[in-house]
């Protein structure tokens, strides 16, 4: 900075108004000042900065895969509202490992990071409560925090699924097939529990052949989803608990002489394109993502806020795949 106001023919405050964007600098000078930084490769030392204002004006998103579709738009829209913050973004993928979400939680904050924003792998996050103490803002995502209390944005996991069931058995579909995620996972639970009420509400009973939850490796769903499509009575319709689940779905299907109606839970790409187009219970991602990191922004903000639980709709998009009528019996 002394080079700079040397070479500028200015004061130290004049080149830190100019660095900081503060007031109170005429043009002319602002134009003598920059053009000397650029001449001398000057930088702005960001580590004295966070010495001297305690914030490092950057944020944490732990995701739980970074190459999932579904995560490309969260982790969009997180990064735009912390730019527009004047933040920098830093992501890692917890590969649904709580004790990898663990570390990585916790390297960042030892890197002074001034928020999280977590989409949970574990379903206890204590070990984060000295951090929230400290002053780290965490906000989490498409999944509560376990056994603490923290702001968490959420898709309406149970009425989707409802929704999506309620479609296919207004179809005419009786005997329909679920398969979802570990049960373990927050979001798997809440769809296993909204295909349940539908069925329930219904009048309609659920064999125990019809539902699998688990891992969603193209291996296992393959083989259930031939298991729920065999035997005397198959089922002639199959509710996918995410988009995962719902292409190899697609795949199986498509070689099948059979027609089986089909509903995903999560858009995903060219599904609009498939033919027939495949009917899905949408959420917004961005949605999340912009709606959380408005959160985290309030928290640094200072605003004094109880966590709260917000939670946001999804929407039934019919394309096709969910309206194929049962085969008559």
């Amino acid at each position: 900075m002394k080079d700079v106001a040397a070479r500028a023919g200015v004061g130290l405050k004049t080149v830190s108004r100019v660095v900081n964007g503060e007031p109170g600098v005429t043009p002319d000078t602002e134009k003598r000042v920059r053009d000397a930084i650029d001449a001398l490769g000057f930088r702005r030392n960001d580590s004295a900065r966070v010495l001297r204002k305690g914030r490092t004006a950057t944020v944490g998103l732990i995701l739980e895969d970074l190459a999932d579709p579904f995560y490309g738009p969260l982790n969009r829209a997180v990064e735009e509202v912390a730019r527009a913050h004047g933040a920098l973004l830093v992501n890692g993928s917890s590969a649904e490992d709580p004790e990898r979400e663990r570390e990585l939680a916790l390297a960042l904050c030892a890197r002074r990071v001034d928020g999280l924003v977590v989409i949970p792998a574990g379903d206890d996050h204590r070990y984060l409560e000295p951090e929230i103490r400290a002053g780290v803002a965490t906000v989490f995502v498409d999944r509560p925090a376990g056994r603490i209390d923290a702001d968490v944005v959420l898709s309406d996991n149970f009425g989707g699924a409802v929704g999506g069931v309620a479609h296919l058995i207004a179809g005419g579909h009786r005997r329909i097939g679920f398969i979802g995620d570990h049960p373990r996972i927050h979001t798997a639970a809440e769809r296993l529990r909204g295909y349940s009420a539908a069925m329930r509400s219904a009048g309609l009973p659920v064999a125990a052949s019809w539902v699998s939850l688990g891992p969603t490796g193209p291996e296992r769903v393959t083989a259930v989803a031939h298991a729920m499509l065999s035997g005397p009575e198959p089922v002639t319709a199959i509710f996918a608990g995410n988009n995962r689940v719902t292409v190899t779905v697609v795949r199986i299907l498509a070689a099948r002489a059979r027609p089986v109606a089909l509903v995903g839970f999560d858009d995903f790409e060219l599904a609009d394109l498939l033919r027939p187009g495949i009917t899905v219970v949408a959420q917004d991602a961005a949605a999340l993502g912009r709606v959380a990191t408005d959160r985290l922004f309030q928290r640094l903000a200072g605003a004094g806020l109880p966590p709260a639980r917000i939670e946001l709709p999804t929407r039934l998009i019919p394309r096709g795949s969910g309206e194929i009528p049962p085969v008559s019996e």
